[in-house]
């Protein structure tokens, strides 16, 4: 293996005052932070939100009115909450923080001649970087020099295997997208799994490819969450209801009774059972305890709004690399040279001969021990674990010669010294064509080849092809065109699908969620990982496609597009766009840099928390601790039960305020004596608030709750269904406490009595709603 120090030649970079003057002059090379969300910032933004606002101003009203217990309590549970959301809040950015530093790389920089090693945030333009296997580019920049080697740019392209890289003709060569081979670019962020280069630097920070895209994030803007404009709304309606009926009441009992102080007990306790301080607590407790049971299923809440939008999720739109599949490659299938075809499937036992357990071995020594090549990887791990089933020990051997990839011949060839053998073993791996050119195919074998590579290409496998030769003596060929190679067959590879993928694209389908894979991978490979993961069979475009079409043909394919094959990262946010313009609720998961900005213009974005980078965490709502696509399944069963429950609590409270109301505002109209007092409305809410903020959040979901429809995204909290079902279950209570009280008028108990039975009265029929409440399904 060559080393890179020989590549480097008389290549002496800038000088360190050349490369401080520059970065002085273009500052850090790294991504603009968002402001960062200090601790008063985050408690200044949890208590600006109307739920607390309303539940705080509840509190001062009561100790306005004096009744300090009442008062305190209300803002005791504020405060408590407000420290809660805003730990988790902290949580969640030390979380972010921790995973932003992980992810910083260092690089390998000539200058003045001298190698050294910097932070990846000091690179600057003209640099000159030295790359090896398993390093991470630190910057965009030009080969100058390249021995074999390959990068991983599935985190800007979505392609799942690497790409060859060559070295630049001429400096002067423009620096082009990312994706493809034979590319004289290295891209920021992408991983370098084979060979070695010295690459020029030509762009840091937000000028590299990733900076573009983290760019564009700053230009998508999130409207507020429907829940929190609903919110709003039912406060100023309850604020000016209240306001306006307490005030009437008081003038009217003023002037028809002539008691002024008893008015105003009156239209005190009027307005304090209008004032609904148990909605801001019900959106409090639901929205932290909601984060709370998220994050027992892996999922990070970086942004509670998406809580409530989980429920509403019609279309469920996954890139395919790192997300739908593990990323990384596996031997799928074995073709040998005798026409032989083994198909490799997990859980599967698998119908060994010697000529397959011979191809395997082959494809081993032809890999790089200790490689970072995910296609080396597969190749080792199979075969040690083939060895280890049939209990046969390693051979002993080492590698004397290697013959890299080159432009005329796509091939990995390396020469072995095996213990107790005389002559050298000499094997090669690479394009089926270049293996078939090495081992001087006839016209019939050369005819044979192409059927056996489309059946294994069909299924989305990258085929390669193995062959192996003895070699005797010293004089090595400059090529291995000098070697007389034997054909040993074919191996197709895969990024394997993630095994809780199928049942959870199932458990979508039966909840009407369409999932919609956009990736930027071939069609053909998209199509066989569609299939496998039980995708609903519908159309494929790709990104030149899009490319054709208006904003209003693509809303029109979207519809029942259920691929979107090489797609370019501008085009996955027209797609989100237009899926949302057709009035979907779009959830996108994610985990490259390329997925940014459609997870934040997605209405749930969802980042991969191991596998994603930096910038696709920071732009989304959720984030998968363990990258596990069944989580979002689990997230979003847990999104539509915790709404299903808030719309219990909020029903159930909608109903019991009838009957306060009622009793409240019954004395007025037929001058019998005051029942409720603001102590009896006081002790009442004590028990309403844990009632509807515990009880109800702590309900069971449904058991359709993954059988039914999304609801529509035009949805309100308060439907009319809900509204009507409400008054009409606290009308019914209303009439039978009212009955009470005015029976126990009538049969003339003191005034003392009657308000103790009719309190206990409305306290028991309190219980009966909760009863009837606690399901949609039966009561």
């Amino acid at each position: 293996m060559k080393d890179a120090g020989v590549l480097e030649g008389e290549l002496r970079g800038l000088t360190s005052r050349e490369a401080q003057s520059r970065l002085k002059a273009e500052g850090y090379n790294e991504l603009p932070r968002g402001e960062h969300r200090t601790l008063p910032r985050i408690a200044l933004e949890v208590v600006r939100e109307p739920m607390f606002g309303l539940l705080i101003a509840a509190g001062l009203v009561y100790l306005l009115l004096g009744d300090l217990v009442e008062a305190l309590m209300l803002l005791v549970f504020a405060s408590i909450s407000v420290v809660i959301t805003v730990v988790q809040e902290s949580r969640s950015e030390k979380v972010l923080e921790a995973l932003r530093d992980l992810a910083s790389p260092r690089a390998l920089v000539i200058r003045g001649g001298e190698r050294q090693r910097i932070p990846g945030r000091e690179v600057v333009r003209g640099d000159l970087i030295v790359l090896n296997e398993g390093d991470r580019v630190p910057a965009d920049a030009l080969l100058i020099k390249a021995a074999d080697l390959e990068a991983d740019e599935s985190l800007l392209t979505g392609e799942s295997v690497p790409v060859r890289k060559r070295a630049a003709a001429t400096r002067d060569e423009r620096v082009p997208r990312p994706g493809g081979d034979d590319l004289p670019f290295v891209f920021s962020g992408t991983l370098i799994v084979r060979g070695q280069g010295i690459a020029e630097v030509r762009a840091t920070g937000p000028r590299s490819e990733m900076g573009q895209i983290g760019q564009a994030l700053t230009e998508i803007e999130s409207g507020p969450p429907r829940l929190t404009l609903e919110t709003r709304a039912l406060v100023r309606i309850f604020a000016l209801l209240g306001l306006g009926v307490c005030s009437a009441a008081i003038v009217l009992y003023g002037l028809w009774r002539g008691s002024w102080l008893e008015a105003l007990l009156a239209g005190i306790a009027l307005g304090m059972s209008m004032l609904p301080e148990e909605f801001p607590v019900v959106l409090t407790v639901f929205t932290v305890m909601g984060a709370m049971r998220i994050s027992r299923a892996r999922v990070l809440t970086r942004r509670a709004a998406a809580i409530e939008t989980l429920g509403a999720a019609s279309v469920l739109c996954t890139d395919k690399t790192g997300t739908l599949t593990e990323n990384r490659m596996s031997v799928a299938a074995l073709a040998a040279d005798d026409g032989q075809v083994l198909m490799l499937e997990p859980g599967r036992a698998a119908k060994w001969t010697d000529k397959l357990r011979h191809l395997v071995e082959c494809g081993s020594l032809a890999s790089l021990p200790g490689s970072f090549d995910p296609m080396d990887k597969a190749f080792l791990e199979l075969n040690v674990e083939l060895q280890r089933e049939a209990g046969l020990p390693a051979p002993k051997g080492e590698i004397i010669r290697t013959y890299g990839l080159r432009p005329d011949l796509l091939a990995v060839t390396q020469a072995w010294k095996i213990a107790g053998e005389e002559d050298y073993l000499v094997v090669t791996k690479g394009a089926p064509e270049a293996v078939a050119d090495l081992c001087q195919f006839g016209p019939e074998a050369q005819a044979i080849l192409p059927r056996v590579i489309g059946r294994l290409a069909s299924g989305g496998m990258r085929v390669v092809a193995m062959a192996e030769a003895r070699f005797h003596g010293e004089e090595w060929p400059d090529t291995p065109r000098g070697f007389e190679f034997s054909f040993a067959g074919l191996a197709g590879l895969a990024d394997p699908l993630r095994p809780s993928v199928p049942e959870a694209v199932r458990e979508c389908r039966s909840a009407g969620i369409r999932v919609v894979m956009i990736t930027g991978d071939h069609p053909a490979t998209a199509l066989a990982i569609a299939r496998k993961a039980g995708l609903e069979p519908g159309l494929a475009l790709t990104g030149a496609d899009l490319d054709l079409m208006g904003d209003t043909e693509l809303g029109e394919k979207a519809a029942s597009a259920c691929i979107f094959a090489r797609i370019m990262p501008r085009q996955k946010l027209r797609i989100i766009r237009a899926l949302k313009a057709r009035g979907e609720v779009v959830a996108m998961t994610g985990d490259g840099v390329n997925d940014a900005p459609s997870l934040k213009a997605a209405d749930i974005g969802i980042a991969m928390g191991v596998r994603g980078t930096d910038v696709a965490r920071e732009a989304s709502a959720l984030v998968l601790l363990d990258d596990d696509f069944g989580s979002i399944v689990k997230t979003i069963r847990l999104g539509r039960r915790i709404y299903d429950n808030l719309r219990k609590a909020m029903g159930y409270i909608l109903a019991l305020h009838v009957p306060i109301a009622g009793l409240a505002l019954l004395p007025l109209l037929t001058g019998l004596p005051i029942v409720l007092l603001p102590v009896h409305i006081a002790f009442l809410e004590m028990i309403i608030d844990p009632v509807c903020a515990v009880v109800f959040e702590a309900e069971k979901e449904e058991k359709d709750i993954m059988q039914r429809p999304p609801r529509s995204a035009a949805s309100r909290l308060f439907s009319s269904w809900l509204v009507m079902w409400g008054l009409l279950q606290g009308a019914l209570a209303c009439a039978i406490v009212s009955g009470i009280f005015i029976q126990s008028v009538r049969l003339g108990l003191p005034d003392e009595e009657v308000r103790a039975v009719t309190f206990v009265t409305l306290v028991l029929a309190n219980f009966g709603l909760v009863l009837v409440n606690r399901s949609f399904e039966s009561s």
